[in-house]
């Protein structure tokens, strides 16, 4: 044996010293080691189809020469400075997202993660309201600090029951398991308005912070709601007057095709939008776009260090004028029904898929047990390490961690999704068989 033979691996040492709660995909788990375009290059020496994109993170592709240069040409001048100077890229990037975002009057604060910006939607709705009472959604996540856990609705992510939060969770879009699934998108979006009006009602004081949803739910496994579901739960916010929250984390910068940010399509203009992961392509951000007079409603001095981190504005700057001049919602509406309408064919001969859903490119594939609604998070796992033998990178989700996350950057070719496609064919079919054979009674 040699003595390489007894180092231990990245793994070895990952487990080491690093939370065992901080899980990796795979029993073998993948050290990425360089990326270009939509592939990457693993510490096995393989190139894979990444289909994941960092989640959700790298949202224009790896190695981007527009995005690269400008990272470079701002780390040759300054790395940082912090927000008690003025740093000229944050309010050009500023000036660009309250452009663009749906909300009256807009003022943005920049921060670094989705984390750190919904938990400054919380403080700012918080102080404005005078109120710890939040009405977030059923499978929602917001994050993994304190605040935000305690807003997130799916058990798996909830790590603590403590909160400074008084958190009532509404229905959410997701109708494939909801006890009003059977109803029509009509007949199911006012049951869920009704209930949110009966819950107003009788569990809160009536005197509410905020209302927070994610346009389409990420860790909940891209459940995507009605067109006029949040038409109409908006007019029962109205009525009572309560804030707005779209958490853009994962919807935000045209991924959905449908709009610039998530909410758009619904016709909402919410009061303070969060966004983070995709804006800079991977690199730390977040931030939040806010009403005027609810940003400027803290009366104590406050600071984010590295929020406004030169390297981190001049790279979102640079994705924002790359996701424009390259037109990649149009590319994601596009690529987006391609692939969807691709795994819809598939689901039709496919025992294991219960349901395929989502936006442009935020397509989730729910995986059950065959001829059943059973959620199936074992076959998930399956299927995700299935393709990764043969080439592709993807996520899951989910209440049950039984949906397959089908991600790509934004600037996903058609012949990629092709190939995509043919890919997860393959696998589901293998995984499939693997099942068929599994149950079938011995002779």
């Amino acid at each position: 044996m040699s003595a390489s033979d007894l180092e231990p691996t990245l793994h070895d040492r990952h487990m080491t010293v690093m939370p065992a709660w901080m899980k990796c995909y795979y029993s073998d788990p993948l050290e990425l080691e360089s990326g270009k375009g939509r592939h990457v290059v693993g510490g096995d020496g393989r190139t894979y189809l990444d289909f994941f994109g960092g989640l959700l993170a790298t949202m224009v592709g790896h190695d981007i020469p527009e995005i690269t240069e400008a990272l470079q040409r701002q780390a040759g001048r300054i790395l940082h400075s912090s927000t008690l100077y003025l740093i000229r890229s944050q309010v050009e990037l500023a000036e660009k997202i309250a452009a663009k975002a749906p909300v009256d009057n807009p003022k943005v604060f920049f921060v670094n993660s989705g984390s750190e910006a919904v938990e400054t939607a919380f403080l700012l709705t918080t102080t404005a309201r005078r109120s710890n009472q939040v009405i977030a959604l059923r499978g929602s996540y917001h994050g993994r600090s304190f605040g935000t856990v305690a807003a997130t609705g799916i058990r798996g992510w909830s790590a603590s029951s403590l909160s400074p939060l008084q958190v009532t969770y509404a229905h959410s879009g997701y109708k494939y398991r909801s006890p009003f699934g059977h109803l029509s998108d009509k007949e199911f979006t006012a049951a869920c308005r009704d209930e949110l009006q009966t819950m107003i009602e009788t569990s809160t004081s009536g005197d509410i912070a905020c209302y927070i949803a994610e346009p389409v739910q990420g860790a909940g496994g891209f459940a995507t709601p009605p067109d006029d579901f949040f038409r109409e739960m908006k007019t029962v916010l109205d009525a009572y007057d309560v804030p707005f929250v779209s958490d853009e984390v994962q919807s935000g910068w045209g991924r959905t095709g449908r709009s610039y940010f998530g909410i758009e399509h619904y016709g909402v203009r919410p009061q303070a939008i969060t966004f983070a992961k995709g804006l800079a392509n991977g690199l730390a951000i977040g931030g939040v776009v806010t009403e005027a007079d609810l940003m400027d409603c803290v009366s104590a001095n406050s600071i984010s260090t590295a929020g406004g981190n030169p390297i981190a504005m001049t790279t979102a700057s640079a994705v924002v004028d790359y996701i424009d001049s390259h037109d990649l919602q149009e590319n994601a509406d596009r690529v987006g029904r391609q692939l969807r309408q691709g795994l819809e064919s598939i689901a039709d001969r496919c025992s294991l898929i219960g349901e395929v859903r989502g936006a442009g490119l935020m397509i989730g594939v729910e995986l059950v047990e065959p001829g059943t609604r059973t959620a199936a998070p074992a076959i998930a796992d399956a299927v995700l390490a299935e393709a990764r033998d043969v080439g592709l990178l993807i996520g899951k989700g989910g209440l049950a961690g039984n949906v397959l996350r089908v991600t790509p950057p934004m600037t996903v070719t058609e012949e990629e999704a092709h190939e995509a496609l043919g890919i997860l064919e393959e696998v589901l079919a293998t995984v499939e068989a693997r099942q068929s054979s599994a149950v079938r009674p011995s002779r």
